[in-house]
């Protein structure tokens, strides 16, 4: 039975998140109809991440067992054209044939996201649902100091949601950089993995420092107290962003 990895794009707004859910549209349901409908299989895939509602993706992963040989362009374009005729936010940007030592979650290294904030008084037009529209200006510099506080290997208890499933609020943060273009603040994250809400709580509390409300040794206070009360308020999912897996 041929497995395939699939490199996913998404536009997360319509969705209540990644995983198949009995209380509306998933991105996963949307693939697994789209298999269905093409080869009269009922499949379930499984993905690197599971996206809340209304997250995003350019480059989410999963992985689908078929029982029928595909040519991987040829299974790519044939499930595209079966999600654009059912009106679905998704795309299958590649798809490849792999081995079955392939785990689109478990044999992930590296997970990447990116969240954006555009800063400015007037409502998003273009940008609605794609950014967190926020109306006045934030002190990036201070707010990439801050993100400086949170790397490394720590117990996040204070970042991530009372419903995160994990075993252990243990995890090593590669990576957390705050930039500035325009009136675009991006907030990039890397790690081999991530809790539930932890980016968007991270975004949060960095809008506090940003703010001027909060200083980088408040955040890394927060850090310290290992308690969800200690959180900022949690950024809205519009402006996360699914980049990459790495493996």
């Amino acid at each position: 039975m041929p497995r395939f990895r699939l490199t996913v794009e998404y536009d997360g707004s319509n969705y209540v998140g990644w995983q198949r859910q009995d209380n509306g549209a998933s991105v996963q349901g949307a693939i697994e109809k789209a298999i269905l409908s093409l080869t009269g299989e009922t499949v379930s895939i499984r993905g690197a991440g599971r996206t809340d509602s209304g997250v995003h993706a350019v480059g989410q992963v999963a992985h689908a067992d078929l029982t029928r040989q595909w040519k991987p362009h040829t299974l790519r374009n044939a499930l595209n054209a079966h999600l654009g005729m059912a009106g679905e936010g998704v795309s299958i940007l590649e798809a490849e044939e792999v081995t079955d030592a392939f785990d689109a979650r478990f044999s992930a290294l590296r997970r990447h996201y990116l969240y954006r904030i555009i800063c400015r008084p007037s409502r998003l037009a273009l940008e609605e649902k794609r950014a967190w529209w926020v109306t006045k200006p934030l002190d990036h510099e201070a707010m990439h100091e801050g993100a400086q506080r949170l790397v490394g290997h720590h117990d996040f208890t204070t970042f991530r949601s009372v419903h995160c499933q994990a075993t252990s609020p243990m995890r090593t943060l590669d990576r957390l950089d705050v930039t500035r273009t325009g009136n675009l603040i991006e907030i990039r994250a890397t790690a081999q993995s991530f809790l539930h809400n932890q980016i968007r709580s991270f975004a949060g509390s960095l809008k506090l420092v940003g703010e001027g409300k909060w200083t980088p040794d408040d955040l890394q206070a927060a850090l310290e107290a290992r308690d969800r009360k200690a959180c900022g308020p949690v950024a809205p999912p519009d402006g996360l962003y699914f980049m990459q897996v790495d493996y």
